[in-house]
């Protein structure tokens, strides 16, 4: 059996892949996180490592042997990022390149996430994966770079990029637009949502059956894996509304500039996925699908 080693296994992410992978029962899985699992199974095995520390990074290669190393570990808030230089860095550049040195040693793929938010926002159609980033917030640039060490410092990878994953968080894990939408809607609350952003938002079990299929595939590269969906924010949380019949009267649409956000964000970052249904057989459900499973009970 495959050895799979998940990187982040306590994150939104993560911990669907971990659950998906799990229940396939084909994988000897092992899930990673700075912290102890958040939720204990029986399935699998969960080692707590900082991946900032290179000698923990060679100490779980040694335990568990990974024949697939799987990194969703990220500092991801734009806001945090911008000003704590030191500490997105050594998580988004620094340990990625420990992981990247430790695939390359053992002899293990190593598919590792990244962002929309490594692009401008310029574009006037959906980026492709020959788009050259431009970066335009700190958080987008920590992740550039760390695509930057994959390539260079491992010769068996793949780099996906995400955005705005959404679907159902387990307790103890940040929200996303979708879940974040549905509370504040059924409380009787207004929200304030970007209506000058758009985004092709992904439904977090597409990522997990995307990465799957990057497993057994033969190539390297980087691979836009998302939804065909490009919409604004404020789409996605009328998306929510419409879905769960609650009331859209409380969703305040405004544009970047009323939202005053302290960190800049690219306007426009939907990713073209052609090449992921061209060469992986990659296909996404839609949005409405997405919300419809991510806000079901059973899910």
């Amino acid at each position: 059996m495959m050895n799979i080693l998940i990187i982040g296994a306590n994150g939104f992410t993560g911990r669907r892949i971990l659950d998906d992978f799990v229940a396939r029962e084909i994988y000897n899985v092992t899930g990673s996180s700075l912290h102890d699992d958040i939720l204990p199974g029986k399935d699998y095995r969960f080692i707590r490592t900082d991946i900032r520390n290179e000698a923990e990074v060679q100490a779980l290669f040694k335990e568990v042997c990974p024949d697939v190393v799987i990194n969703t570990s990220a500092l991801s808030v734009p806001d945090f990022c911008e000003t704590h230089h030191d500490e997105a860095r050594a998580t988004n550049v620094m340990a990625v390149e420990h992981l990247a040195h430790a695939c390359e040693r053992n002899g293990s793929r190593f598919i590792h996430l990244s962002t929309d938010f490594v692009f401008d926002g310029r574009s006037e159609r959906l980026y492709t994966e020959e788009d050259l980033p431009n970066p335009v917030n700190y958080y987008g640039v920590t992740k550039y770079e760390g695509e930057q060490r994959v390539m260079e410092f491992c010769s068996n990878y793949a780099i996906v990029r995400v955005v705005v994953v959404y679907g159902k968080a387990l307790p103890g894990q940040h929200g996303n637009i979708v879940q974040l939408v549905a509370n504040r809607l059924r409380n009787g609350e207004t929200i304030r949502v970007v209506s000058d952003q758009w985004r092709t938002p992904t439904f977090v079990g597409d990522i997990s059956k995307g990465v799957e299929q990057l497993i057994h595939h033969p190539h390297n590269g980087i691979f836009h894996m998302c939804g065909s969906d490009c919409v604004s924010i404020a789409d996605i949380a009328y998306r929510v509304a419409d879905i769960l019949g609650l009331d859209r009267s409380l969703i305040q649409p405004v544009t970047t500039e009323e939202m005053q956000e302290a960190t800049p964000r690219p306007r426009f970052s939907g990713l073209d996925i052609s090449k992921a249904k061209r060469e992986i057989g990659y296909r996404p459900c839609s949005l409405d699908e997405g919300i419809r499973i991510g806000l079901s009970p059973i899910s």
